[in-house]
């Protein structure tokens, strides 16, 4: 029982290793979604499988120190330009068509007064921060590609998914409980077998018959 709790304890710890990733954010450039100081936790995805709107954690030398948090707004193929107005408000347009966006900080969606107008190639993405005032993000590296990033340099999506981090945390848990119980019953044997069996009178030896 020891032993398969403490299987089950380290396969899920390496799948958990393998499969997600997690660290804390430093800036403020996706709030209000995420804050500063706040965990976040991805999942470890190709950068091929994500897609607009998805929230990405990826790495970028030259652009950040360790690695970025940004939203995908276009991918390849996509025409990705700021601003038009629409109703009295300013909306960044994919593709000719004014995407929504009620994730921006104060529904903001140009934050720097900064058009641009950008085919994005294929193979690539095209990233904004969700505060858009606070954001170092595809728009100030436009000489680099529009500045896009390659999707190889995704890491994984942002998830707020927490059921499978319930999953993983109750089969730790599961391991941990049959690792204990195996070494309590392991325990409990060895005392068994050192208890001193009740004394067995010895047997006499067989006596002589004396000769007359």
């Amino acid at each position: 029982m020891g032993l398969l709790g403490l299987g089950l304890g380290i396969g899920t710890a390496v799948y958990a290793n393998s499969a997600y990733g997690r660290g804390t954010l430093s800036s403020g450039s996706m709030s209000p979604t995420y804050t500063p100081g706040q965990q976040i936790v991805w999942e470890k995805v190709d950068g091929s499988e994500v897609r607009r709107g998805d929230v990405v954690m990826f790495t970028a030398p030259g652009r950040v120190t360790s690695g970025g948090v940004e939203r995908v707004i276009g991918v390849g193929g996509d025409r990705v330009a700021c601003c038009a107005l629409v109703g009295g408000e300013e909306r960044v347009t994919v593709n000719g068509e004014p995407i929504k966006e009620p994730y921006v900080s104060g529904g903001d969606a140009d934050g720097v007064h900064l058009s641009y107008d950008v085919k994005v190639p294929q193979g690539r993405l095209f990233l904004l921060g969700d505060h858009r005032a606070d954001a170092m993000d595809s728009r100030f590296f436009r000489a680099d590609h529009g500045g896009t990033v390659p999707v190889d340099a995704v890491r994984g999506r942002v998830t707020d998914d927490r059921s499978a981090a319930v999953v993983l945390g109750t089969a730790l848990l599961l391991g941990a409980v049959l690792v204990l119980t195996g070494i309590g019953l392991g325990i409990g044997f060895v005392v068994v077998r050192r208890r001193k069996a009740p004394p067995v009178p010895p047997v006499p030896w067989p006596v002589q018959p004396t000769q007359g």
